[in-house]
């Protein structure tokens, strides 16, 4: 251990840089800011609070100022310090689960999401048996608009944002897209449009840098309407997303960092930081900022191939590791009832549903089918969490551990099935929890390979891992060969959640969905009378031992379903 520490802090040392200090009196390059925001009239604080959720995508743990980073966060910073830092936080290590979490408040073994993300060609989205965030806080009298990127199905329009809650919507409905063209291509010769305004192709809004026009449409938003409505806003910012793409003000910045990738990747941090900037200053000038809540939240780990960095935690985005599944967070709040702390209470991203429509003036609990728990008492009066224990995840999809087995879990569990729970201070994970390295931020130009190598974890011969998560947060030390009881009880734990779990939605890829049949952008392909035609015709097919399709675009379904077969449950 202690020579784990050592090489922790020489290679900080080594790598990490001092941010410089930002100059508050230059003009914003994201949207001009009020100057005179104190001068406007604030809502009445008696009234529900106006919610503003700010989602930022892929980054990671170490990225921000607060955390020892060399990227310039001034604006995440100061709120942050005037709020609540929380710092035993959590979300998913992909997108569309933790996004799925945050709008339902239900883990995803209890949405049918368990595995992956929701691709662009494939026929699935957010369960439409259950009431969103927004809906429900529509259902309390809230204004509701979301801002970014959805990334939680479309393949039919009840699906789209405006049918799920959000009486406004401007974003993209898929998973990346070009920061200025809104193109995603969803592999070679499969690329389309995405921005999209309410439920009609945005075209006149290409060339805009993505970052930027979202923080202006917030501008907008808040212009728009009166503060004595009370608005839920969902900013789910593309940045810091590939690709790495930056107006070339927020480059000039970071000239002088070696690594290419970390150089773009640090510019657009600091552009979307500023971005928030200008939100708070709308806020502020509206009159909705005296009787509002801000939370900042990452969706999942950082991507550290692509400039992100999650040190000292170990793994990356799409890993059960700390990396993977700690999340960056604040409240900043007026209303706080302690600020300027930092809160160690135990929070998890299914959290945010009860909080809010608590916080609205309703009410939500598990009986009405949640995972989530009210911690707005630990978040603003530091009060113990009522939360003492997280499923990550269950995934039986995933690629199955090679030396994982039902023995090695006592006969009660599959150690091969990739899964992690967290109870109390104990994180057991079994099957394969994904890449687990150590990695320092690579802000050099040619990353020394000793350095590397020193941090390599070797392949390991098991299927089972037990930390201390509140003793070693950063997973240097198993324990389960130490403490069998302790990884049998977490096991116990596994098969009650597994009990209640439904069944895996990851349907095959339907080539109906390409662009070309949409004039060339992403957008719904089926109704509900189609897809219950397919599927009878699946079926019927399957009966009568799958017999040839004569149309075109049969074919080319059966082409993407074996497609699928192959390479689907591989790719995030």
């Amino acid at each position: 251990m202690a020579m784990h520490a050592l090489t922790g802090f020489s290679l900080v040392s080594l790598l990490s840089f001092g941010y410089l200090s930002w100059n508050w009196a230059k003009p914003s390059l994201v949207a001009d800011a009020p100057a005179e925001a104190s001068e406007q009239p604030s809502a009445a604080p008696s009234q529900p609070p106006h919610i503003i959720f700010i989602l930022t995508d892929d980054q990671g743990y170490h990225d921000v100022g607060y955390h020892g980073s060399d990227i310039e966060t001034p604006t995440l910073d100061r709120l942050a310090a005037e709020g609540v830092k929380l710092e035993n936080y959590y979300i998913q290590p992909i997108c569309t689960p933790s996004r799925s979490q945050l709008l339902t408040g239900r883990y995803q073994i209890h949405t049918g999401l368990q595995h992956s993300i929701i691709r662009p060609r494939q026929p699935n989205c957010l369960p439409l048996d259950q009431v969103t965030l927004p809906q429900k806080l529509q259902e309390l009298g809230y204004s509701t608009h979301m801002v970014g990127k959805w990334h939680l199905g479309f393949y039919r329009k009840e699906c789209l944002p405006t049918r799920r809650g959000f009486d406004t919507f401007l974003g993209s409905l898929t998973g990346n897209v070009d920061y200025y063209t809104y193109d995603n291509c969803d592999g070679p010769g499969v690329c389309g449009f995405d921005l999209h305004e309410g439920e009609s192709v945005a075209w006149g809004l290409s060339g805009q840098y993505s970052t930027l026009l979202y923080a202006q449409r917030v501008s907008h938003i808040l212009a728009s309407q009166s503060p004595r409505r009370p608005l839920f806003l969902y900013v789910a910012f593309q940045a810091v997303h590939t690709p790495l793409q930056s107006p070339r003000e927020y480059l000039y910045r970071y000239r002088t960092m070696g690594n290419v990738a970390r150089r773009k990747y640090a510019a657009m941090v600091t552009c979307m930081d500023e971005a928030v900037r200008n939100i708070t200053w709308a806020l502020k000038r509206y009159g909705f900022y005296n009787n509002s809540v801000i939370i900042f939240s990452s969706d999942n780990g950082g991507q550290t191939f692509s400039g992100g960095s999650n040190w000292p935690l170990r793994g990356r985005k799409g890993t059960y590791w700390e990396g993977g599944v700690r999340g960056l967070g604040f409240v900043h709040s007026p209303l706080l009832k302690r600020k300027r702390r930092t809160s160690r209470a135990l929070v998890h991203i299914t959290d945010w549903y009860p909080t809010l429509v608590g916080l609205a003036g309703g009410t939500a609990s598990a009986a009405d089918g949640l995972d989530g728990y009210d911690v707005w008492p630990a978040i603003s009066e530091g009060r113990a969490s009522p939360r003492t224990e997280i499923l990550h995840n269950i995934d039986p999809l995933y690629n199955h551990a090679r030396h994982g087995s039902l023995e090695g879990g006592f006969g009660i569990w599959n150690t091969a099935v990739q899964a992690a729970i967290r109870v109390g201070e104990w994180k057991l994970l079994t099957g394969d929890p994904g890449y687990g390295d150590w990695i320092p931020p690579q802000t050099l130009a040619a990353f020394p390979g000793s350095w590397w190598n020193l941090e390599r974890m070797a392949s390991a011969r098991q299927a089972v891992w037990l930390f201390n998560i509140s003793a070693d947060p950063y997973e240097r030390e198993d324990l389960a060969g130490q403490r069998p009881d302790v990884v049998r009880a977490l096991l116990a734990r596994l098969v009650d959640y597994n009990r209640t779990a439904i069944p895996v939605r990851y349907p095959a890829e339907n080539p109906r969905a390409h662009p070309d049949f949409n004039g060339g952008a992403w957008g719904p392909w089926a109704s509900e009378e189609e897809e219950e035609e397919e599927e009878e015709g699946r079926a019927r097919s399957f009966s009568r031992g799958r017999r040839k399709k004569k149309c075109k675009i049969c074919k080319l379904r059966s082409f993407f379903r074996k497609l699928n077969t192959r390479l689907m449950s591989h790719r995030i």
